[in-house]
């Protein structure tokens, strides 16, 4: 019952789409968050996205296109007639703002920016030379903002002023005379205060805030790791620029971790906020064709190796057998270790500076569950495998064929284990993102590895060379 409620304002909205119906439309949208406006923006053909914005207005638009994929902000701002666009761009947050300009066309931006007010073209031009994903292109600099010399009373008069412009008011921070971050003060200790106490008596340290140009993610996982509401962004002199978030922590984790994601399946190119039912095949088929094609040819190494040895399996047709499951498992264990030190290293524990230690600590788990492995496949071979076949084909015996598949897997969960976790290090020493050496392309590298490893010890051990 509760969840046919919850759909009655969608499906009024939709009737009312579907038969333009602009009261009715405008009535249903007023119950609808503008998450889901947005949501169900997307899915909309041309005529019924323009009946939608031009019947809820600029007001309410404004939170419903900075909601949307950056694909689609254009063509939304599109719908709108310039008295209605200044509307929009001006109800938009400083760095809502900031983001329209960088998604849209050069065309646009021009167009745009003079539709702007006098301080939010200054505003946009100064965050607009930050890049885009830097602290300074996400922050926003409507904060509540006092200063040290100021007392409890005057900071509350300037709040009360500012409580519009200002996007938080969950921590006010205090600068000195010259715009300089000082401190850091709860709107509940300026309220339990007496008037006359000041500001800089009450206020608190403010020992975590983020440079400017600091990448976005680092910025996210300070407010993560310090759980912080508002983190407070400066320039390199420490002049209280704005402030980032948690929602834009939220934000910007979750494009990091669908950009990660897409790379750790082989999925290059432009990284869309679109959802994947409105991604048109033309765009899925270039963001995945180049590694395709570059992973086959990685995969031809592997059918030489196969042909290189070709000679050994006809000597002992039985090796076939344990070859996948060799190979595997240096996939399986090489890619464990590259998501262990990817998520390390995404949370800053730590560096290319410790590749010798990670080394060191990878090729003993490495070689513990190659041990482990090994020695399990060998009991299966030795004790199980003469119960379900009549001999090994060949002029070794069960004991032999143990041994030899034993070391072979030993050996390549070891080496497979201390690559993976290099292989990120690597990367990221060389300014490449570590998310793209793993995956495929760890698999890949390890299947062939693992080839070579598995006939070269089972050729020396049962002397098939």
């Amino acid at each position: 019952m509760a969840d046919e409620l919850e759909q009655d304002p969608l499906e009024e909205l939709l009737r009312a789409l579907d038969a333009a119906d602009g009261s009715a439309l405008l009535a249903a949208a007023g119950d609808i968050h503008y998450a889901d406006l947005a949501a169900l923006y997307e899915n909309l053909d041309d005529e019924k996205r323009d009946l939608l914005l031009k019947t809820i207005g600029p007001e309410m638009a404004t939170d419903v296109i900075a909601e949307l994929p950056d694909t689609l902000i254009e063509d939304a701002l599109n719908h709108f007639k310039p008295a209605q666009l200044r509307v929009l761009l001006g109800n938009l947050s400083d760095d809502d703002r900031v983001d329209v300009f960088q998604v849209v066309s050069e065309e646009a931006q021009v167009r745009f920016f003079s539709l702007l007010g006098p301080r939010d073209k200054e505003l946009t031009r100064s965050l607009l030379k930050y890049g885009e994903d830097t602290a300074g292109g996400r922050m926003t600099t409507r904060i509540g903002r006092i200063t040290a010399d100021m007392t409890v009373k005057q900071a509350i008069n300037v709040l009360k002023r500012d409580r519009e412009d200002a996007e938080s008011l969950a921590r006010i921070f205090v600068v000195d005379e010259l715009g300089r971050l000082a401190g850091k003060i709860r709107l509940r200790d300026l309220a339990f205060s007496t008037w006359d106490t000041p500001v800089r008596d009450i206020m608190e340290e403010a020992d975590e805030f983020i440079l400017a140009t600091a990448d976005q993610e680092e910025a996210a996982r300070t407010l993560s790791k310090y759980d912080l509401v508002v983190l407070p962004v400066v320039d390199e002199f420490h002049h209280l620029l704005g402030v980032l978030t948690y929602d834009d922590a939220l934000e910007i984790l979750q494009e990091e971790s669908t950009e990660d994601i897409e790379k750790l399946a082989a999925i290059g190119g432009d990284q869309s906020e679109i959802s994947y039912l409105n991604t048109s095949v033309a765009l899925q088929y270039r963001r995945r064709v180049i590694w395709l094609i570059g992973l086959a040819f990685v995969s031809i190494a592997s059918g030489y190796v196969m042909f290189r040895f070709s000679e050994t399996l006809e000597k002992a047709f039985v090796l076939s057998l344990f070859l996948p499951m060799v190979v595997a498992a240096g996939g399986n264990s090489g890619g464990q270790a590259a998501t262990m030190v990817i998520r390390a290293m995404a949370l800053g524990e730590i560096s290319a500076g410790n590749a010798l230690r990670i080394a060191w600590k990878e090729a003993r788990t490495g070689l513990f569950l190659g041990l482990s492995l090994g020695i399990a496949i060998a009991a299966f071979i030795a004790l199980i495998l003469p119960h379900l076949q009549n001999g090994t084909g060949a002029e070794f015996g069960f004991m032999h064929l143990a041994a030899a598949v034993a070391t072979a897997i030993t050996v390549q969960v070891l080496s497979a284990t201390v690559l993976g976790a290099l292989l990120p290090i690597g990367a990221r020493a060389i300014n490449l993102d570590p998310a793209v050496v793993s995956s495929p392309s760890l698999a890949s590298t390890v299947d062939v590895s693992g080839m070579l490893i598995y006939f070269s010890t089972a050729g020396a051990i049962l002397h098939l060379h």
